[in-house]
């Protein structure tokens, strides 16, 4: 049935059209989209109309169009969270009304590498713990964590403690707090180490969040390296104007 014609764009009332037909189940999450020349016929606009609105729907990640396969559904992301404050994993999880879990991996201590050194200013024998985990959601594995820590700022027992918190680790003696965190995201396609971990097929992108944690001196006390599935999470930033 096609849509009905007001004082907007025509693309504009496409994109409205396709919202709300993925919001009524006409189209499911995941689900292939007709053709471009089916969907323009039904909708009764010209394919190159049909194609602006295809464009601006997978800039809003509704949609996503995979070369020489169609376009398909993205599903809606479980957990959404803006970026401008520090929270943990745990809590968007609770946000979304859902019980938050750890698949413990790993945990070692070892030399510091290169970059290990620059990041957290340390010494060549200063060991670092790097520390591997997988966050679930009602017992679904959603975040592949790695974090990465100068072990003289945790107590001796800590690998052996499998349930403790790092940042309640870190400011267990009262000598650190973390104070602020600098975040880079990368979004990323298939891994061949982590997407399987985390259950996801070749058409499930990740996005990766490497945050440098620092104490109020500056100095960075905690290094994290997570692996987020795209299609349950969504991040924001609020930005003022100054």
């Amino acid at each position: 049935m096609s849509i009905k014609t007001d004082h907007r764009h025509l693309y504009l009332q496409v994109i409205d059209r396709l919202k709300s037909d993925i919001e009524k189940g006409v189209f499911h999450e995941n689900e292939k989209l007709p053709s471009e020349f089916e969907l323009s016929k039904s909708l009764g606009v010209s394919r190159a109309t049909l194609r602006e609105a295809l464009r601006l729907l997978e800039e809003e990640n509704v949609i996503v169009r995979r070369h020489g396969v169609g376009t398909f559904v993205n599903p809606k992301p479980l957990f959404t969270s803006g970026i401008e404050h520090l929270s943990s994993i745990s809590s968007m999880i609770e946000n979304a009304g859902m019980e938050p879990g750890t698949i413990f991996i790993n945990a070692t201590e070892n030399k510091p590498t290169e970059d290990d050194i620059n990041r957290f200013q340390s010494d060549i024998d200063d060991n670092v713990i790097k520390i591997e985990r997988v966050r679930t959601a009602d017992g679904e594995p959603v975040v592949y964590c790695i974090d990465k820590v100068p072990a003289s700022y945790l107590p001796k027992q800590f690998i052996s403690n499998q349930d403790v918190s790092i940042f309640s680790a870190l400011e267990k003696s009262g000598a650190i707090r973390v104070a602020y965190a600098i975040t880079y995201i990368d979004p990323i396609g298939y891994h061949e180490h982590v997407s399987p971990i985390l259950k996801c097929g070749p058409e499930t992108a990740l996005l990766i969040l490497k945050q440098l944690h620092y104490d109020e001196n500056d100095q960075v006390v905690l290094y994290s390296k997570n692996y987020f599935r795209a299609d349950k999470f969504s991040f924001h930033v609020v930005r003022k104007r100054v």
